[in-house]
């Protein structure tokens, strides 16, 4: 399916935002929203300073500003890169070294930190604290028997790499070109650790919508489209360094009667994204209620209950208006399952989530409504886990935290929809 990337400024509560939508066939799939001229600390790179070791979290609290402590776990120190090492064998408060922001504060939590830094490229990924080769799981296997062999003899044994899903489509020259260049990042950010000084950043990561940029399939991205002059720029010279096969996609949106963000219904999606009631074309809705410890969603069969009680049996047919109800429950949650996992990617919601379809009595159809929800969430690039049906006829999911939802990115200041 190809994909559009949609980049520009939105204000909304006297807030502005740059906004990046990600549309598929022009149905949007993705939103991410930082405000103009913010910079965000997932995947940093900070010269933190131990505050505290909790023994019984095995755990310790790392600063990496003054005031700023992130959480990291010690089950992970693994190939730690020491600025300032206190004489002792253990981490202990005190010790200065590379840590890189991988989780980002979600409601009480504090953001999460590890020192596997990884320097992040449109086909590769490298880390300093796993020295293995991994490759995508998208990648067939004839391609990734390709791709080792390709970098196996030129990547350096003190990192560890991952191949991306868009190495399948690049040139060998491309790989091999980033691979040169994200190992020279990694060595001479090693050769500067014993002079650098603490709460220093020393990689910062680039804005969010350049971030979606270097994240989305390569041979899926038709266009990208700005109508703003000031990311226009920055988005061609991110594209002249890092990805120029993808510089004729570039387009400068220059319609002065109708805006980007109305062209696209933005703001209405916005809108929408934000809202607790999602309605299904079965005349059905989803309620989504975000929890500090779980999401929950109850799939409710609202106006299509009035087609279920005028039904009869057609004329030559046999069966009961008990069975058309539940046929009629079946299709309503199948085609929940499909929104759910569309409305876990849009608004980028993470952690554990607890499903209440509509209740049914067959255990083929519940069979089948969760093989549904495997596939649909599949599609999405964040791994999703459908764990299982509970006894009460719950759903259990679980989707990796990483970013912060989009209730979080624009404030919680906004009504619910009743």
């Amino acid at each position: 399916m190809p994909y559009q990337l949609i980049i520009t400024n939105l204000t909304q509560n006297q807030t502005t935002y740059t906004v990046c939508g990600l549309y598929e066939d022009r149905r949007l799939v993705e939103l991410h929203g930082q405000r103009a001229g913010s910079q965000g600390l997932l995947g940093n790179i900070y010269v933190g300073r131990v505050k505290d070791v909790v023994k019984n979290l095995n755990a310790a609290f790392i600063e990496i500003k003054p005031g700023l402590a992130c959480y990291f776990s010690l089950e992970d120190l693994k190939n730690p890169v020491y600025v300032k090492k206190i004489n002792s064998p253990r981490l202990v408060q005190g010790d200065e070294l590379y840590v890189q922001v991988e989780k980002e504060s979600m409601k009480t939590k504090p953001p999460r930190v590890s020192v596997n830094l990884s320097f992040t490229g449109k086909y590769l990924v490298l880390t300093t604290g796993n020295q293995t080769l991994g490759l995508s799981k998208k990648l067939d296997k004839e391609t990734r028997s390709r791709l080792k062999a390709l970098v196996e003899p030129h990547r350096d044994p003190r990192f560890g790499l991952v191949l991306r899903t868009n190495s399948q489509t690049a040139s060998e020259e491309q790989i091999l070109s980033e691979l040169s260049e994200l190992t020279g990042q990694a060595r001479e950010l090693l050769e500067k650790a014993p002079y650098q000084t603490c709460f220093s950043c020393m990689r910062r990561q680039p804005p969010e919508f350049l971030t979606v940029l270097q994240n989305v399939y390569t041979n899926e991205l038709e266009k990208i489209v700005t109508d703003d002059e000031t990311l226009y720029e920055e988005i061609r010279r991110y594209l002249v360094r890092h990805q120029p096969e993808d510089l004729p996609k570039l387009r400068r949106y220059e319609d002065k009667m109708l805006s980007l963000a109305k062209c696209y219904s933005l703001e209405v999606k916005l809108a929408e994204a934000l809202r607790e009631r999602v309605w299904l074309k079965s005349g059905g809705y989803l309620l989504i209620q975000p929890t500090e410890a779980l999401t929950v969603i109850d799939v409710n069969s609202g106006k299509s209950t009035l087609k279920v009680k005028a039904a009869g049996p057609k004329n030559g047919e046999t069966g009961s208006t008990a069975y058309q109800v539940q046929e009629h429950y079946l299709k309503i949650n199948l085609e929940a399952a499909e929104e759910i996992a569309a409305q876990l990617r849009l608004r980028n919601i993470s952690g554990i989530i607890v499903v209440d379809f509509i209740d049914m009595t067959s255990q083929e159809a519940k069979g089948r409504l969760m093989e549904a929800l495997r596939i649909a969430t599949q599609k999405d690039p964040v791994p999703v886990q459908v764990v299982d049906m509970t006894k009460l006829n719950l759903v259990e999911l679980t989707r990796k935290k990483v970013k912060k939802s989009l209730r979080e990115q624009f404030g919680e200041d906004h009504e619910k929809e009743y």
